[in-house]
C-alpha cells in the first residue's frame, strides 16, 4: 500500500485516480478553513432576504395610503383596527448558482503562495455557501446539484464536491434562469473571448454574475530568470527558454490586459470582477462579493 496525503491507495493505481482521490480528501479540511473565515466575517454579514415580487410570504406591515388595495390582508387586518399588507419575498434572492474552476491549471502553487489556487476557490465558495445558506438562501452548484436552503448548505455541498470529479470541464449554465446570482472563481486564464463567449448565456438569461480570479503571485509577477522550462498543465506540451527574464515585460503586459479586458466586460453587465491573490486573506474576497451582491440587491430593490 502506498499512503499519499490522508489516503491510502492500492500500489499500482493509475496516477489521475491517485490524485482525484488525494485530492477530494482534502475537501473537508477545505471546510473547517472556510467556516473559520466565515468566522471572522459573519458580524458584517447580512442576509439579503427583502420584501418584493415572489411567492413565499415574508411579513406582515402597516398599510400606508396610495399602496395597491389588493394587497391588503383582510383576515390580519380584522384582528385589530390597523390595515396590513402581506409582504412576499424578494425572488431574486432565492437561488445563488456556485462554481469552483478545478481543471488543472488550478493546482498550481508557487514558493510564494502557501495554497493552490484549487484550494482557494473551493474554499472561497464553501465560505460563501455557509453564509448564504445562514442566512435561509438557496444554493446549488450547477451540474452537480439543484437548488436546495438548508442550515447545513455548505456542508452537503462539500459531500458533492468530494463525489464530484475534479477536472470534469466547464458546467452547462443554460439552466440557470434571470434573477439567479453566479458566483464563479477560477483563475480565468483563457483568451478573454472564450470565457466571454462561455459566459454569454448568463447574460442573455439576465442573471448577474460575480467573478473571481483566483490568482498566485508568481503568475502575475513573472520572477522566472534564466533557463526554465513552461509545462501546460492541460495539454502537457513544454516549452523551455534560455533566458526566462526577456519574456517578463511581455508576458505581464498580456497577462494584466487580459484582467482589464475581463472586468471591464463585467461592469458593462452590470457584474462584477474581484481578484484575490493565493498570498493574502481569503476573507478579503468575500467581503468584496458579498458587498457586490448587497449593492445590486439594493438597487434593484
Amino acid at each position: 500500500m502506498a499512503r499519499i496525503g490522508e489516503v491510502t491507495t492500492p500500489v499500482g493505481l493509475p496516477d489521475a485516480l491517485v490524485r482525484a482521490r488525494t485530492r477530494a480528501s482534502l475537501v473537508p479540511d477545505l471546510l473547517v478553513q472556510a467556516r473559520r473565515i466565515v468566522g471572522n466575517v459573519i458580524a458584517g454579514w447580512h442576509g439579503r432576504r427583502r420584501r418584493g415580487i415572489g411567492e413565499n410570504f415574508w411579513q406582515f406591515r402597516p398599510y400606508v395610503d396610495g399602496e395597491a388595495v389588493a394587497r391588503i390582508d383582510w383576515r390580519r387586518s380584522a384582528r385589530d383596527d390597523h390595515l396590513y399588507l402581506r409582504d412576499r419575498e424578494w425572488e431574486a434572492a432565492h437561488t445563488v448558482w456556485l462554481w469552483a474552476d478545478r481543471s488543472p491549471s488550478m493546482l498550481y502553487q508557487s514558493t510564494l503562495a502557501e495554497v493552490s489556487k484549487e484550494s482557494r476557490a473551493l474554499v472561497l465558495i464553501l465560505a460563501l455557501a455557509e453564509l448564504l445558506s445562514r442566512s435561509g438562501e438557496r444554493i446549488a452548484w450547477p451540474g452537480l446539484t439543484d437548488p436546495f436552503a438548508a442550515r447545513n448548505g455548505a456542508e452537503r455541498l462539500a459531500q458533492y464536491i468530494s463525489h464530484a470529479e475534479p477536472g470534469a470541464g466547464r458546467p452547462d449554465l443554460s439552466q440557470i434562469r434571470r434573477f439567479s446570482d453566479v458566483v464563479i472563481a477560477s483563475d480565468f486564464l483563457d483568451a478573454p473571448e472564450e470565457t466571454m463567449r462561455w459566459l454569454d448565456p448568463l447574460a442573455r438569461a439576465g442573471a448577474r454574475a460575480h467573478l473571481i480570479e483566483v490568482a498566485d503571485p508568481a503568475e502575475e509577477s513573472f520572477p522566472f530568470a534564466g533557463r526554465t522550462e513552461f509545462r501546460d498543465p492541460e495539454t502537457g506540451e513544454k516549452l523551455t527558454f534560455g533566458r526566462a527574464e526577456t519574456l517578463g515585460d511581455d508576458y505581464r503586459q498580456l497577462y494584466l490586459a487580459r484582467r482589464e479586458t475581463l472586468s471591464r466586460w463585467c461592469k458593462k453587465l452590470g457584474w462584477s470582477y474581484t481578484v484575490n491573490h493565493t498570498d493574502k486573506l481569503a476573507s478579503e474576497a468575500l467581503i468584496r462579493v458579498h458587498m457586490a451582491m448587497t449593492a445590486e440587491m439594493d438597487a434593484g430593490r
